[in-house]
């Protein structure tokens, strides 16, 4: 899957749980960048990506992702397994 078309999903899922879509995902994202992206949508975000992907992240990979691109190479690399 291309990264490109990870990160439509991705931004799929944050415009379903923020409930709206005044941001640009891109690599360097990161939570401060996003109006309504706190620790609760987090949680939510990352269970819709879990469930639009069909995978699992690792505690560790969440715990050291630090922007969308962090979050794009640990979804490509659960897609690979």
């Amino acid at each position: 899957m291309k990264e490109n078309e990870i990160l439509t999903t991705i931004e799929k899922s944050f415009v379903k749980i923020l409930e709206h879509n005044n941001f640009d995902l891109n690599k360097s994202t990161t939570a401060k960048d996003v109006d309504g992206w706190d620790s609760i949508s987090h949680l939510l975000v990352i269970t819709d990506i879990e469930k639009s992907f069909n995978i699992k992240f690792e505690l560790m990979d969440l715990m050291t992702m630090e922007n969308i691109g962090d979050l794009i190479s640990t979804i490509k690399k659960e897609i690979a397994k």
